[in-house]
């Protein structure tokens, strides 16, 4: 989109004027880049946030019993709506009531808070506008099908939308700043609430065509639904800017917006079409270049491709800025969970991890969150820089399923084999006809033979590359043990035709020097708690964490 007007502009203008705009927008990129990497520095690292049900912050009474509870599951940082229907229920006339008494209890509680704007949109809807914003269609026209038929969704293309909308979010930050003006509760901002079409892939109401046209959007890109829903991308983040910058005029911090994930082989339309997706990642860094992040709400299956697609990193033609760093506002809350947060940040550096309605899920349900949060927060006394985007230590993230059960690392020749521990073949629930419950781990490496594993649900041996290549296969039992006489099958040399001397073992092998179980004290040193030998580490073979267990585990390995 930029290069469209750039070629334009070539060919308007002449050369020195293109050099010198050239220069202009490389400066405001890189200005652009430098306060959106100050502006995250300052957020708590990590985010160990949950986020609140949408009606769980609706009265003092709601806030006053969620937020210790919030804090004694072991978050940090809560993730809490503000209505627009509740703060400006007469137009003109605000009442800060709710945004207070959350930002004085977080601040009792020592916790942080982010804000979610629910102001025009909400799950693409305009359910959680004031009633004298709903009931006056004329003044604030909604979005239509090609059909005609009015949505409960109001026209982002609509000036009138926006000024109401603008005005209430303005007057909220404005109201944050005094209320908490050093940042030290309020921490982040999100603008919306997966901003998004339904039913069509995009808005046909007049306004909308009115846009459509001017914009000469079928001549450049189609008329198919796919180039309706960028142009709708685009529109809806020109919107969010307008929201952005006045945030950034009253009370400057971070500000992203979050995302309906298009699962399912769902089309535009069917999805909450022409949010914050990956695919429109461009569309919406156009239109809405103040957003810090663009963050996926991830409740389907696939977490692990739902990250990737949301970290993205470093490229030359972004010109020094991380296109986009992964942060997860939602995600479904399960007992899954924990390693989930594992994951994200060990294989991503993930700003952030979020469960939904964590208040009302059950103690089966949020058991996980609170002891990997538990292990995270150890490893961050440890090492303060270690879930940047600039440490210095290597990270990896496990995450295994029934189906998705092994993943193999090489770290400079160490050959680390990561399974899920039902892999192993002594635990009855491996078996039993039960979905496998996910494993999953935060691997660090410290030094060269020296790491740490902190997880649950997962096992890992050690092998050099030779090793591993002529490594035989064989079916264990549950003693750990060869199932049965004569099974072991020799992969690479157990073919009758080899000579003994072909299949002699060559190379040098991995060996666990020890296993220690540890904690990390709030100094940041690290202490011993148990040894890990024996059958706890199948005398030698490997190290490994039981599913419903939570543990640190440091591991050191010798050559021989």
């Amino acid at each position: 989109m930029l290069w469209d007007f750039l070629r334009i502009f070539v060919r308007r203008n002449k050369l020195q004027h293109m050099k010198r705009l050239i220069i202009s927008l490389i400066a405001l990129i890189t200005i652009q880049s430098i306060l959106a990497a100050d502006r995250l520095s300052s957020l708590p690292c990590p985010i160990l946030g949950g986020e609140l049900s949408n009606s769980a912050a609706t009265s003092v009474a709601d806030i006053d019993e969620v937020m210790p509870r919030m804090r004694a599951l072991g978050l940090n940082t809560v993730l809490v709506p503000a209505y627009w229907e509740l703060m400006e229920p007469v137009e003109g006339q605000f009442d800060f009531t709710l945004i207070d008494r959350t930002i004085d209890v977080a601040r009792q509680e020592q916790l942080h808070v982010v804000f979610l704007w629910f102001g025009a949109w909400k799950n693409s809807m305009s359910c959680y506008t004031p009633a004298w914003f709903k009931q006056d269609t004329k003044r604030f026209p909604r979005a239509m099908t090609a059909e005609g038929k009015q949505m409960e969704i109001a026209s982002c293309f609509s000036d009138k939308v926006l000024q109401a909308d603008l005005k209430a979010f303005s007057a909220l930050m404005q109201h944050i700043k005094e209320r908490d003006p050093q940042r030290e509760v309020v921490v982040m901002m999100q603008i919306e609430n997966e901003i998004g079409m339904l039913e069509s892939a995009r808005d046909h109401s007049p306004l909308a065509e009115k846009a459509y046209k001017k914009e000469r959007w079928a001549e450049r890109y189609g008329t198919d639904e796919y180039a309706d829903e960028k142009f709708m991308a685009l529109s809806y983040a020109r919107y969010v800017e307008h929201l952005a910058q006045a945030a950034r005029k009253n009370h400057d911090m971070p500000l992203y917006v979050n995302a309906a994930m298009n699962s399912r082989g769902r089309r535009p339309g069917e999805y909450p079409s022409a949010g914050p997706l990956a695919h429109l990642i461009d569309f919406w860094h156009e239109g809405a270049p103040s957003i810090d992040l663009l963050a996926p709400d991830i409740y389907d299956t696939g977490f692990k491709s739902w990250c990737a697609q949301y970290a993205m990193p470093l490229r030359p033609q972004d010109g020094g800025k991380i296109k986009n760093r992964l942060f997860i506002p939602e995600s479904r809350c399960c007992e899954n969970s924990g390693v989930r947060a594992l994951y994200a940040f060990g294989e991503h550096q993930a700003l952030g991890f979020s469960p939904f309605a964590i208040d009302q899920a059950s103690e089966k349900e949020t058991e996980s969150v609170t002891q990997a949060y538990a292990l995270i927060k150890q490893l961050a006394v440890a090492n303060s820089s270690l879930f940047t985007l600039h440490s210095s230590l290597k990270t990896w993230g496990l995450l295994f399923d029934q189906e998705d059960c092994e993943r193999i690392i090489n770290d400079d020749n160490v050959l680390m084999t990561c399974r899920h521990y039902f892999t192993l073949p002594w635990d009855p629930r491996a078996t039993d006809g039960s979905t496998w419950p996910e494993g999953g781990a935060m691997l660090i490496r410290l030094g060269k033979y020296d790491y740490l594993l902190a997880g649950s649900g997962v096992v890992i041996d050690f092998k050099t590359p030779t090793e591993k290549q002529q490594e035989q296969q064989k079916t264990l039992g549950e003693d750990g043990f060869a199932e049965a006489g004569g099974s072991m099958v020799n992969v690479q040399w157990s073919s009758q035709r080899h000579t003994l001397k072909e299949r002699m073992f060559n190379g040098k092998r991995l060996g666990l020097l020890s296993v220690d179980e540890v904690s990390i004290s709030d100094d940041g040193t690290m202490q011993y708690l148990r040894r890990h030998n024996g059958d706890q580490t199948h005398q030698g073979r490997h190290a490994r964490i039981g599913v419903g267990e939570w543990k640190l585990l440091h591991i050191k390995l010798y050559e021989y």
